[in-house]
């Protein structure tokens, strides 16, 4: 699990003036929560967090904060964060404070390994799921879910159930929902040449009731 120490600083000023103030000073206002602490309201350079998010964890890097204030040496996960909607600017940040020791949930994403035997034969690998929810403790969170697709050929369907997780790590769901699929021509071939060949027997079948 990817770890990286922030430097963040008290906010003072709330409220919309203060958040403008921020940005104005190329900063960027964010919060700092957890059990049994207090939110407090803090001020970060959006290029220092993007340096520290720059692992092969991303978003879910466990970030140790730094700084003069009580949250100093709280080791957190951003639980939150708002995107400018046009240049995808950083406009807000929310830090979660996590045990280490207690287990937490965070989205991971899905990456395939190889290539399928279906796209060798002319399919497309179909991903529903980018990313699924996680459980685990914060130290074994793991950077993304990798499914091995080689295997896998057209027509055939990869569910949660078929996931093989590292040990300690779950992927908890209800229902036994799908991840990916491989489609293409030779699945689609195959039902048409079917109903054909059910088509097919339909004519024989008249022909023996006329001959009787």
């Amino acid at each position: 699990m990817a770890q990286a120490e922030l430097k963040v600083s008290t906010r003072e000023r709330l409220g919309k003036g203060g958040a403008r103030s921020l940005r104005r000073a190329e900063m960027v206002p964010a919060v700092v929560y957890g059990k049994d602490f207090p939110a407090c309201a803090l001020s970060v350079d959006p290029k220092a967090l993007r340096k520290a998010l720059a692992t092969e964890s991303g978003l879910n890097t466990l970030l140790t904060l730094k700084g003069d204030g009580p949250f100093s040496g709280k080791v957190v996960i951003i639980k939150d964060r708002q995107l400018d909607a046009v240049s995808g600017e950083l406009l807000h940040a929310d830090f979660k404070i996590i045990d280490l020791a207690a287990k937490v949930s965070v989205m991971v994403p899905v990456h395939t390994v190889g290539k399928s035997v279906g796209e060798k034969e002319g399919g497309n690998l179909s991903i529903i799921r980018h990313e699924l929810e996680v459980v685990c403790l914060p130290n074994a969170i793991p950077s993304s879910i990798d499914v091995d697709v080689s295997g896998l050929a057209i027509g055939d369907t990869l569910h949660v159930k078929d996931l093989h997780l590292a040990e300690g790590v779950e992927v908890p769901y209800d229902r036994n929902f799908t991840i990916l699929t491989v489609t293409g021509r030779m699945a689609e071939e195959e039902e048409e040449e079917a109903a054909e060949e059910e088509e097919a027997l339909v004519p024989e079948a008249s022909d023996e009731a006329e001959n009787d």
